[in-house]
């Protein structure tokens, strides 16, 4: 079978990448920036067809965003390497080392996980990625994209193992499942003799497939629902212009801004010159009924506007969407945030110290 092929192989390198010295990973990740953009030229063409397959099947355009890459995107992702290669390496650093009464010294010291296996979406930009994080850390890593990006990633993978090559690493360091039909992928999630750990990264039905079918550990990510809280004591320019960027720089990416929440007290002002600075990119507001309110004194809106249902206040919307709840307290904020949340990613805009550290503290997410 050749899924088994490729994992068994990963497995057996597992030891020597394991082991290598950090000049050598370094020197490696160099050369695997180097070759992405010199072969810049194939994996536009690759992923001019994945666009055409995507703009054939009417994707939405969130999702073609995310697999969309140009110049810029190829050129981060070398950078990205680049950046990786720059981290301190964590592969040997001792943690703790502690004498015990009987005299035995015990310490912890990092070490690689040994083979990850990464099962994705239509990015191809974590390819790059991906690899570049388990290879620095000691590890091979196996991925499973998407169907959609399948050609930008066969050759993105193709372009980095040169590298591998390059530097004498062993190509069970990097490994891509070509096949796209969803009993390789089913097949792959109980690879246990070989596969140490799952990572998926993707939407919530990935997610879900993932952590309910896998045999092998699964370090379960989540999706994007992220929020912006405009406090009452926030400088409304401030939070305009943040607003706008969170909400319309990508519309595709996982930390996009979703879901709004305004104090009741600044709503009148804020949301008025919010609107005329989302107007560019027509985003719809989907409000409850005091964020409608404080709309409906607008002469003319220049946004589509609709009531919000239970369902919008914990979508991820991957769109030109965003769902506005207006709250009276920090309490209440933090509240909405906590339910509705996927535990991404979250902010506030304040004056107030103290409101700002309590948000931190109280809020339940990775990044606040």
């Amino acid at each position: 079978m050749k899924l088994e092929k490729l994992c068994k192989e990963a497995h057996e390198a597992r030891i020597r990448v394991g082991n290598l010295d950090t000049e050598l990973k370094n020197a490696t990740l160099a050369a695997a920036a180097a070759a992405l953009l010199a072969a810049e030229e194939e994996i536009l063409l690759a992923n001019g067809r994945d666009m055409e397959r995507a703009a054939a099947g009417n994707m939405p355009e969130g999702l073609k965003d995310r697999l969309r890459l140009d110049h810029a995107r190829i050129a981060g992702m070398a950078e990205g390497l680049m950046q990786i290669a720059s981290l301190d390496d964590p592969i040997g650093e001792v943690l703790s080392m502690k004498k015990r009464p009987n005299g035995l010294i015990i310490g912890k010291r990092r070490v690689p996980i040994g083979v990850i296996g990464i099962i994705f979406e239509a990015r191809p930009n974590v390819t790059a990625d991906a690899f570049g994080l388990c290879f620095k850390a000691g590890n091979c890593v196996i991925l499973k994209g998407g169907s959609d990006a399948i050609e930008s990633n066969i050759a993105i993978v193709s372009a980095m193992k040169k590298a591998l090559d390059a530097n004498g690493i062993p190509s069970g360091a990097l490994a891509l499942i070509e096949s796209t039909d969803r009993e390789t992928t089913a097949a792959f999630m109980r690879m246990k003799n070989y596969v140490d750990l799952l990572i998926p990264r993707g939407g919530s039905g990935l997610i879900r497939s993932v952590v309910e079918n896998a045999t092998v550990p699964v370090i379960e990510t989540g999706t994007g629902n992220c929020h912006i809280y405009v406090d009452e004591f926030a400088d409304t320019d401030m939070a305009v212009a943040i607003v706008r960027n969170a909400k319309t720089q990508r519309i595709g990416v996982c930390n996009a801004c979703e879901s709004l929440v305004v104090h009741s007290r600044i709503a009148e002002a804020f949301l008025p010159k919010l609107c005329e600075a989302l107007s560019e990119f027509s985003v719809e507001l989907r409000g409850d009924e005091r964020a409608l309110a404080a709309l409906s004194g607008m002469k003319e809106n220049p946004l589509p506007v609709r009531p919000a249902t239970e369902e919008d206040w914990a979508a991820e919307y991957l769109d030109y969407i965003l769902s506005v709840k207006t709250v009276d307290s920090l309490d209440e904020a933090i509240a909405h945030i906590n339910r509705y949340n996927s535990a991404h990613s979250e902010a506030i805009i304040t004056k107030d110290y103290d409101i700002a550290q309590r948000f931190l503290e109280e809020v339940d997410s990775a990044c606040v």
